[in-house]
């Protein structure tokens, strides 16, 4: 006792296929490729910066440690890799680090548009705290039409 199923609907059912739609799938997929675009920049250490340029950077590399990183934004904030420090308890902070990792370098971010007189203060304090040397980090700026100087 079987159920009689007519020819008609039957090759009806067979000449129908599923279809997948995947437009939406591809939608989705470039929405989020965009979304990680624009943030994946934010994810840099600290605030972010406009370091000043250079045109003839120092291609040398002095240290085989990772340094510490000391930021100064344009409102003036102090970071010690990615975390705020009272301008007070900087020499404090540094001279921490300085004890348990002597060899470390100090590089420091400084925007290009806070004082200088700023900056110099920093590398006093930095210095003050044990540390050697001081690096700067800036921008590498290419003079328009003319060419980038070699090293001699």
């Amino acid at each position: 006792m079987g159920i009689a199923i007519p020819a008609s609907s039957k090759s009806r059912r067979e000449q129908s296929t599923p279809d997948i739609n995947v437009t939406p799938l591809v939608d989705v997929v470039l929405v989020l490729l965009i979304i990680f675009m624009v943030i994946a920049p934010a994810l840099e250490h600290g605030e972010r910066v406009e370091l000043p340029g250079v045109l003839v950077p120092d291609k040398t590399q002095k240290s085989k440690l990772d340094p510490v990183t000391v930021t100064v934004a344009q409102s003036g904030t102090i970071y010690v890799e990615k975390e705020p420090v009272e301008a007070s308890a900087l020499p404090a902070r540094l001279a921490a680090i300085h004890d348990v990792e002597p060899d470390r370098r100090v590089v420091l971010k400084g925007d290009g548009a806070v004082d200088y007189q700023k900056v110099r203060d920093l590398f006093t304090v930095v210095q003050g705290a044990g540390f050697s040397g001081v690096s700067l980090m800036v921008s590498k700026k290419k003079v328009a039409g003319a060419e980038e100087p070699d090293e001699q």
